[in-house]
């Protein structure tokens, strides 16, 4: 059996109390106290977590922006050093390679964060498409990540870092930040409904960073987060996970994503049928279920109208913030209206639910 990869934090979890599980072939943390509690943390002041497992694609050359051009949906030319973008990679039939950060580090150097376990798969799929003068190399193993999501987020990493946070907007980054004599690009996107930074750093500085942020915000009670918690979050807001929401047999225009999707631009992988869904509208879309009967949607479970199967659950379980059971479900369209009932089977029983507006939850801001 393959060993689990483990992250440059690994050890520091005992410390914490982590309980771990394997997470596309990681040895991750799945919580630290509960899921509730480090949900809460996020909601309502500011939670951390290791998320070092994801992959880290440096694409650099004369050519660089053109063959990305090619290879994602966003319009890379509108990206300016110093901002990130949303996007996604797709097969020629539009179902997805992976959804994915594309960071403008200079004119000819891109930085791509990419999902943990699509890595190596994403990073052939890069390499087999080259075309003209561009390098792309797989850097993940000497990256260590770290997000710090919540409210007070930029009152505690404020207090250890040499810039102004105020000034870094959304979607925006800054190289060679010192954080306590460790050198990081810190960045604004986040995957969780709040505000939030990224610390993208070598992996041997990540446990002196971890540290530092948790001595750091002892007053703002910030908590360690594990995975369980980056879920139900990343859930309610109603942003995709790979594997659930996104898949090879899935398009970013059926997932709700098709803002990323910008079919002016020259020719990309996947354009031909993507502008057919945008033309003719899409034969099954993801939407928001409340359950109506008492019952907690779980990923896979067979979704029915009138006993006629429509689709299936993506994601679900009890928000921790709303206290309702509810889910995301890629149904067949003509079912997919709000207000829609339809029934969910959990446990061999057909339970209610109706659809509901997405996302479940928006910050205030």
């Amino acid at each position: 059996m393959e060993r689990l990869k483990r992250t440059a934090l690994f050890h520091l979890y005992k410390e914490y109390g982590a309980k771990t599980i394997d997470f596309g072939g990681w040895e991750m943390p799945v919580q630290f106290t509960s899921i509730k509690e480090e949900h809460s943390a996020v909601r309502e002041r500011a939670g951390l977590f290791d998320v070092s497992h994801m992959g880290e694609i440096v694409v650099k050359g004369d050519d660089s922006e053109k063959f990305l051009q090619k290879m994602v949906t966003n319009d890379v030319s509108r990206l300016k050093s110093g901002r990130a973008m949303y996007t996604a990679m797709c097969y020629e039939n539009g179902g997805t390679v992976d959804d994915l950060l594309i960071y403008k580090l200079d004119e000819k150097e891109y930085l791509l964060v990419v999902n943990a376990a699509n890595t190596e798969s994403d990073f052939q799929w890069l390499k087999g498409h080259l075309e003209g003068d561009v390098m792309v190399e797989n850097e993940s193993e000497h990256w260590g990540q770290l997000a710090i999501q919540g409210p007070l987020a930029e009152k505690v990493l404020q207090k250890l870092v040499d810039i102004d946070l105020s000034k870094l907007k959304a979607f925006t980054f800054q190289t060679n930040v010192d954080i306590q004599g460790s050198k990081a690009l810190v960045s604004r996107t986040g995957y969780t409904g709040e505000d939030g930074f990224e610390i993208y750093c070598r992996a041997s500085d990540s446990p002196d960073i971890w540290n530092h942020l948790l001595e750091a915000g002892k007053e703002e009670k910030v908590l360690p987060c594990g995975l369980g918690a980056r879920d139900t979050l990343r859930f309610e807001a109603c942003l995709p996970l790979y594997g659930q929401e996104l898949s090879a047999d899935i398009t970013p225009i059926e997932a709700g994503i098709g803002f990323v999707v910008k079919l002016h631009k020259d020719e990309f992988i996947g354009k031909e049928a993507l502008n057919i869904q945008k033309e003719r509208g899409t034969q099954r879309k993801i939407v928001g279920l409340e359950m109506i009967d008492r019952g907690i949607p779980r990923n896979g479970y067979p979704v029915f109208s009138d006993d006629q199967p429509i689709g299936y659950i993506t994601s679900g379980t009890q928000s921790p913030t709303l206290k309702k059971n509810i889910g995301l479900a890629l149904l067949k369209s003509e079912f997919a209206y709000l207000g829609s009932e339809v029934q969910v089977e959990i446990r061999q029983q057909k339970l209610a639910a109706k659809v509901v507006e997405t996302p479940f939850y928006k910050r205030s801001k």
